[in-house]
Parts: C-alpha cells; structure tokens; sequence
C-alpha cells in the first residue's frame, strides 16, 4: 500500500516539527486523527471546533511553531469562521484544515446539495493564504505553501480545504523536503542596520526596551534577556505582552499601568521595540505618556513585516527580519561594549516593588462577596511559580493587570480582538504544548467561561493541571456599568444580569473535575493549593461584589485611552 494524502500532509507537518491536532474526527478527517496518534502525535477532540482552533493557537503561543486545527464538510468548516477571524486579528500562524465533499459537487446545477456550501469565500478575507487541494498530487505543494505563508512576513492563519475522496488517494510521492528547501527559515537585518542600530544605542542616555507579545510566541526571551543586559535598561511591558522573561522580572514594568513604566518611557532617550504593533494600546508611540521628549526619542524597531515601518510614527532605525535572528545578532554586536547602568533603574526597581505590595495592601478587604481586586491579588499570590497564566473576560481582566501579584513567564489572552470565551481552550492547548508538566491559571469572569465551558470535559479527559478561578457576578460586569453611566446608579437589572443561582464548581464535579465555591477570601489561596494537589482540573467560584465590579475598575481611563486617538 502506498500513503494516503492524509498521511502525507502529517509527514509534511512533522518535518516543522508539529506534532498536535485539534479538532472533532468526523468521517473525514477520523483516519487522519488515527494515523496521528499512531505516529505520536497528541490529538484533541474539543466539543466545539471553534474551541479547537483556540487550543492550536495557544500551542501554537508556547511552541513557536503553527497550530493545526481540522473541521469536517459544511458545519464543522462553519464552526471554525469565528476562530479563523479572531486568528487574524492575533497574527496567530495556524493552519485550518477543511473537509469538503468532491468538486463535482461545486459544479452541479441541481439544488438541494446536503451538507454543502462552497466554504473557501467565508475564509478568504481572514486568511493569508487560501488552498485547495484538488488533486492528491497538489499536496505537497498547496501544504508547503500553507506552511510558507503562515511563518512568512507577520504570521497568520491560512486555510487548507482537502475534499473527502482526495484525503484517501494515494500518489506517487517526492523526497520529503527540509523546511529551509522552500521557505525562509531565517531573517537576519542587514549589517549596516545593525551597525546604525549600536550606534543608536551607544549614543542614548536612557534607554528601553519594548516587549510585546512576538516575544514569547517566538520563544525568544532569553536573547531579549541578554538585550536588557547588555543595555542595562528597564523592559516595558506591552498590555499583551505581560509575561516575564525569566530573571528579569524586577527590571520589568507594564506600560500605562506602572508609573514607573510611564516615568521611563517619558524620560527614555531610545526605544527598541520588539515583538509589537505600535498601535492604540501603545498610544501609536507617539502620545499619552510618549509625548513627552518624543521630538529627541530615537526609535529602533524589529520587525518582520517591511510595511510596518512609519506607518504609526517614524522609526529611526529599522531592523527587518525575524526577531529570533535579529536580537541575537544585536546582542553580538553589542558583546564588547560596557553598558552604562540606566540611570534611575534599581530606584524603579524598588519602587515597582513597594508598589506592588502597596497595591496588595489596598485591594479592599472583609468583603462578602468578595472584592474583585482582592481575588485578583489572593490568587495570584498563590500563583505556581513555573505556571502559565492565561486571561479571559472583562473586567476580571482589567483588576488583573493592576493587582496581579505574579510574575508568569508566560501569559496568553486575546488582547487584539477581545473575543471572549477563549479562556479555557487556551488553557487546554497551553497544556497540551507542555505535555501537562507546567500548571496552568485561567483567571476568567463567569459570562467568559460560559463561552465553552463544555471543554472542562476536554481537560479532565486529558488529565491537564488547570485551575480555573471564576469572578463570579452573576452578570455582563463591564457591560452593566455602561448601563449605569447611561441611565442612572438605580436603573432596574436587565440582560446584562443573569441568574444568581448559577454553580460552577457543581458543573465542574459534573464533568469530573474539582470543583469548589468559596465566598472568603482568606479561603481563596488555600482553595487553589487544594485544586493543584487533587491531581484534576479545577474549578474555584468566587462570587464578587457586583457593584465594584462592573464600576470599581482600575485604570479605567488608561484603558480607555487606547481608542482616544
């Protein structure tokens, strides 16, 4: 027998050195989801394929590599539209594989084709590249593709759509390629960037360094690391990229959230921003906070997309190529120079820390429900010191970025859309790309886990070390403040609330995970350390005061700015 065209595109996948898949096996793509088990693989049913497709992102996210979600004919493809969109909006690299019926199917005059639409237009607004293999010898060559587009310029998702009786022929095939034999694998800058670039630098005063969330997914904290070092300067944080690079967590501040972040950014002479869009969270790099000293700020910008530059603000120096190349040719380039130590760095250094523990102190206490800032602050505190944190919902999302009390080497939310429901399944394929050897944190609100709470029987079929911990108000908690501000503090309940009576730990001992309500918030940090003994997933239900949180929430006006210009 020879191979298939399903397993061949398997083969072309492991040669990127992808070895999971997400999503439902129906008839098409069941002989696929065998094979890959077979071969090693790690596959995931979820109960929704949309789910499906955020776990592959987040893998994706902790693994540098593309993501690869399937969905079978018609409504598995249907599921998947809503995730192909949010997978462009987050430049995530992953790769939709469609089931379709046969094309003779396409060019039938005669009504009435069950399960049939044609499915490539839904996708082709969303994705980077859109193919379909009509022939089983087109497969190589359409998947190549598919693998070329997604990791080439700023990543994004791509749609491959494979008919059903394509999927089983078996061609005779080529020599399986290396990747470097028909894509670009590396992107250094050029010599002389990089020479204007440490020239910028020997020139600055008071230096920064950007962080975004490229970092991470890239996978490259470590030579962004060795950057801060070599420059001696502060990291500020991007509002999506808020993970720690291991041992620079006290030199790291979140920009607009941090007055130390904003004191350096309107005090820095240099910026290197790597791993980011300079959009409406940054101010564009041009207002808010960087207005001040931007007529003398130098900016130094990585970036793999050439179409970037200028578009925001003028860049001065611009370093085009992939951030894993180009950081390390920086940092070589940098390797004989003696830095001078950022002027007021260990000043911020301790002054971060007083405030983070000031910030603790003031998150409101003796509350029953509980105050949402104090959740924040009791879990985190308890966060696992190798976990991975991910984010979801509203305003539990915008008490996090002022309260948390933990320093994750990994975060991931979706910060560029703001889709909610992608909580859970992110924390599934987090796990799933560890192999569930690192705890994960979801911090959700309960309207966000209701998206696709029925992936808590994914986790426990997985057997994946996640604690969900629910701010539980019972409500649209952002939502209801938008109701106040319109019609007054005593305008009657609406859709916004839902039913008070809703228990989350019982639904989570349903599907056979842990599962408990805790109203104290003494009881907060014990409740999880028990969730990450009992071996399950986990479930803790915090209710919080519903008025603090749908009017109480940090920040407020920071976030707020972000669409002000």
């Amino acid at each position: 027998m020879g191979t298939p065209v399903y397993e061949r595109i398997l083969q072309l996948l492991e040669a990127e050195g992808i070895d999971s898949l997400f999503g439902i096996p129906d008839p098409g793509f069941v002989h696929m989801a065998v094979k890959a088990e077979q071969r090693g693989w790690r596959v995931t049913a979820p109960h929704h394929e949309q789910s499906g497709a955020f776990m592959a992102d987040a893998w994706s996210r902790m693994t540098g590599k593309p993501g690869v979600c399937f969905g079978t004919m018609g409504p598995g493809v249907a599921n998947l539209a809503a995730a192909a969109i949010v997978a462009a909006k987050e430049n995530a690299p992953t790769i939709f594989l469609a089931g379709n019926r046969g094309r003779e199917a396409e060019q039938r005059v005669k009504r009435g084709r069950i399960q049939y639409i044609s499915q490539p237009r839904y996708f082709e607004a969303a994705m980077k590249y859109v193919g379909v293999i009509e022939y089983a010898h087109q497969a190589d060559e359409v998947i190549r593709e598919a693998l070329r587009v997604c990791q080439s310029g700023k990543p994004g998702p791509v749609y491959v759509e494979i008919p059903m009786h394509v999927l089983h022929e078996e061609p005779d095939w080529a020599p399986l390629q290396a990747p470097d034999d028909y894509r670009l694998v590396a992107q250094e800058a050029s010599a002389a960037m990089v020479a204007q670039a440490v020239s910028a630098i020997a020139a600055a005063r008071a230096p920064i360094i950007l962080a975004g969330h490229g970092i991470f997914t890239a996978r490259a904290g470590q030579s962004v690391g060795a950057l801060a070092l070599a420059l001696d300067c502060p990291i500020i944080q991007t509002s999506g990229g808020t993970a720690f690079i291991p041992g620079m967590e006290e030199r790291t501040f979140s920009y607009g959230f941090s007055p130390c972040a904003n004191e350096a950014v309107e005090q820095s002479d240099l910026v290197i921003a790597i791993g980011t869009e300079l959009g409406e969270p940054l101010h564009f790099g041009l207002n808010r906070h960087w207005a001040t000293g931007d007529a003398e700020r130098q900016w130094i910008y990585i970036e793999r997309d050439p179409l970037a530059f200028g578009v925001n603000r003028k860049i001065h120096v611009p370093l085009l190529g992939d951030l894993r190349d180009v950081v390390p040719q920086l940092v070589q380039a940098l390797a004989d120079r003696t830095p001078e130590p950022s002027p007021q760095l260990a000043q911020w250094v301790e002054r971060q820390a007083a405030f983070k523990a000031e910030l603790a102190d003031s998150a409101p206490r003796g509350r029953v429900p509980v105050h949402t800032a104090r959740l924040v602050t009791e879990a985190t505190a308890a966060f696992p010191k190798d976990g991975i944190m991910v984010r979801d919902g509203g305003s539990i999302t915008i008490f996090t970025w002022t309260y948390s009390q933990a320093t994750p080497h990994d975060v991931m939310w979706n910060q560029n859309l703001g889709h909610l429901g992608t909580g859970l399944p992110y924390a599934i394929g987090a796990a799933i790309a560890t192999g569930g050897t690192r705890p994960v944190m979801l911090l959700t609100g309960d309207s966000s886990i209701m998206f696709h709470i029925a992936e808590l029987e994914t986790a426990v079929r997985k057997k994946l070390p996640i604690v969900v911990v629910i701010s539980s108000d019972y409500a649209w908690g952002l939502e209801v403040g938008v109701y106040r501000r319109a019609f007054g503090e005593g305008s009657a309940e609406t859709e916004a609330h839902w039913g008070k009576d809703v228990r989350f730990d019982m639904i989570a001992r349903g599907f056979g995970a842990h599962g408990e309500f805790v109203e104290r918030e003494e009881d907060i940090g014990p409740a999880i350390a028990r969730a990450l003994a009992s071996g399950k997933p986990a479930v803790i239900q915090v209710p919080v005061d519903p008025d603090a949180n749908a009017t109480e929430a940090p920040n407020y006006a920071e976030y707020s700015s972000w669409a002000a210009y």
